[in-house]
């Protein structure tokens, strides 16, 4: 007995089957004759050969074109931003170098001399005058060096040269004082014991000043001699001087006359050569080769100078590290400065040394009128002239020896 209602069940009783029953709201989509129905017919594809997702839809979107193995146009690489970035990296590096070569460079200096000890100082005019001292100090040298750049051994230290260098708005004007020098021991204050010594009336050589009781008594006596405040003290000893000379690879000269002297170890021959810092040091030495004696050292000292000013303020050396560091470390490490130096203050000394040979400064020997019992004796109305025209900050018309 079938309780099943009519219809049903009769698939199982004939060989053919039951059509499907029509559903009006049911549309069947039609196979695609390639799609077998039968689940041993059609091959596995698991979707992952084309590289998407399971369950995502393909790169680029609906509608997308199939990959071809390059770059979609706006989708390269952001050169400009890259640029601009690079750039940036570039600027905070060379940014951060200079500020740590600064700092390393200032460090070096030796801020050794107390311009506060000097009494009774002139009044500042206009424009920076920088009192350069050369002493024959020896410090850190060998016996080797000694021989070699022909020193002696000596001890302590005395002044072999000394130069006031005045940067002002009409150009820089380099005056050298010859060291044999008239001049006036002024009242002072020890350096070392702040103890009070009066004014004597006692006169001597001008290098005897820096022998009595070191640059600030120098400075005194600049001062009560000519006037003109003094703003900043540098001195460099024979090691820097050579030194400083060989890190740039020597320094070009033009030697009008060919000369000789045994005590500076002094042998040129006339015409252009480049000196090394023992021949250097021998040019700027030599006094017993010439009959002019200290007044002629001056001029071959204003010339040297100027001429390693020149030559070492340029791009090829301030550009190039291995050149530059060599240059500031042979010479910072010998440089004796006033307390109040900075090395930007320094820096425009040297720029300032380098305008004296180009067109713009001056150069001169302080006007002498006679001699005093061996010692050269300043010409008094042409010194008074000179320092008024500095003090204003004029151009510089009275002419030295």
């Amino acid at each position: 007995m079938n309780d099943w209602p009519e219809g049903y069940g009769r698939g199982s009783q004939g060989s053919q089957p039951e059509g499907a029953r029509v559903m009006r709201h049911v549309q069947r989509r039609p196979v695609p004759q390639q799609q077998s129905q039968g689940y041993d017919d059609a091959p596995y594809d698991s979707g992952y050969n084309t590289g998407q997702v399971y369950g995502s839809p393909p790169a680029g979107g609906p509608g997308a074109p199939p990959p071809t193995g390059h770059a979609p146009a706006g989708y390269g690489p952001d050169w400009r931003r890259r640029i601009k970035i690079g750039s940036l990296v570039l600027v905070v590096a060379l940014l951060a170098v200079t500020i740590g070569t600064y700092f390393w460079a200032d460090g070096k200096l030796k801020r050794e001399v107390d311009l506060a000890k000097v009494i009774e100082r002139p009044g500042a005019g206009d424009g920076t005058n920088y009192l350069i001292v050369g002493s024959d100090s020896r410090e850190g040298m060998s016996d080797e060096d000694k021989k070699k750049l022909h020193t002696g051994s000596a001890e302590g230290k005395r002044t072999d040269s000394m130069m006031i260098l005045h940067d002002g708005s009409n150009g820089p004007t380099l005056i050298s004082l010859p060291r044999d020098s008239d001049v006036e021991i002024p009242s002072f204050k020890g350096s070392d014991s702040g103890k009070l010594f009066p004014n004597t009336g006692r006169r001597v050589k001008l290098n005897a000043a820096y022998a009595e009781d070191g640059p600030e008594l120098l400075v005194r006596t600049v001062e009560h001699n000519t006037g003109l405040h003094i703003d900043h003290y540098v001195e460099i000893g024979f090691a820097g001087f050579a030194g400083i000379v060989d890190a740039i690879g020597g320094v070009e000269m033009d030697i009008p006359k060919a000369f000789k002297d045994k005590k500076s170890g002094a042998d040129f021959q006339a015409g252009k050569q480049t000196l090394d810092g023992e021949q250097a040091l021998a040019f700027v030495r030599t006094r017993y080769a010439f009959a002019g004696s200290d007044l002629d050292r001056t001029k071959n000292q204003q010339k040297f100078l100027a001429a390693l000013a020149s030559q070492t303020a340029t791009p090829s050396t301030v550009l190039n590290p291995f050149k530059l560091y060599p240059t500031m470390g042979a010479g910072l490490d010998t440089l004796i400065v006033d307390k109040d130096m900075s090395l930007w203050s320094l820096g425009q000394m040297f720029f300032a040394m380098k305008g004296v040979t180009g067109g713009e400064g001056t150069s001169m020997n302080m006007p002498i009128s006679g001699t005093r019992g061996g010692n050269l004796v300043w010409d008094k109305a042409k010194v008074k002239q000179l320092v008024e025209q500095l003090k204003n900050d004029e151009k510089v018309t009275v002419t030295g020896n």
